[in-house]
């Protein structure tokens, strides 16, 4: 069962989680999908007229599939994007659907617009701070948005300023970064998982466990690990 009717985020994760493990989803269930997220795009509290998560989520937060939990602003952006991607791996045809994952591109294009008309910032492929740049990658990566190369190459350059010395990034969350480049095929990608391969290797190597994101973490790692020696 995708829809969890009592929480956006969670829908979007069990998607997600299909995904990532390579279940085929029947089109009946992708479509009751599409359709119950696009019937949350522009209500209140939604990010820039994106997809509003319900009263506990816009509490409280969220939490993203490799189990970092995200609030405030953060969390209604990030949410957001990710109710965008997963609509357009859906890949239903449905005209509702459809028109309520435009306006909702359309809102965050208006941000990214602002974004980067202020002087301060002047890379495309970055948006406010570590976790929402992100966020932002994933839908990029799905086929949301615009200029696909032009924002992972220069978003991957300031990731790549962001190093902390010691196998992590400053202000970027460290295991949804690594979902965000386990994702991406380029040198600079597999670069970054590269000097954080041994943190990569230890999660990698721990035994199979109960705990979800534990377990997300360590397939994480892995795929990562392949990825590095393919670039």
């Amino acid at each position: 069962m995708l829809i969890d009717p009592k929480s956006v985020s969670k829908t979007v994760d069990a998607i997600n989680a299909a995904i990532f493990e390579g279940h085929k989803l029947p089109l009946a269930e992708r479509k009751a999908a599409a359709s119950w997220l696009a019937a949350r795009q522009g209500l209140p509290g939604a990010y820039a007229d994106t997809f509003a998560g319900l009263a506990s989520e816009l509490k409280r937060g969220i939490v993203v599939f490799t189990g970092e939990r995200i609030t405030s602003a953060s969390a209604r952006h990030i949410l957001g994007e990710e109710a965008c991607r997963v609509l357009s791996l859906l890949g239903v045809r449905d005209r509702a659907a459809q028109a309520a994952l435009d306006r909702a591109t359309q809102g965050l294009m208006a941000c990214l617009k602002r974004a980067e008309q202020d002087p301060r910032n002047d890379n495309p492929g970055r948006y406010c701070c570590g976790k929402c740049t992100v966020g932002l990658w994933r839908n990029v990566l799905a086929g949301g948005l615009d200029r696909r190369e032009e924002r992972l190459l220069r978003g991957l350059r300031h990731l790549r300023s962001q190093r902390d010395g010691a196998g992590t990034w400053r202000r970027f969350p460290f295991w949804y970064t690594v979902l965000a480049l386990s994702e991406i095929d380029s040198a600079e990608a597999a670069k970054e998982l590269a000097y954080v391969r041994p943190q990569l290797e230890r999660a990698a190597a721990r035994a199979p466990g109960s705990n979800l994101y534990a377990e997300r973490r360590r397939e994480l790692a892995g795929r990562a690990l392949a990825h590095v020696t393919r670039g």
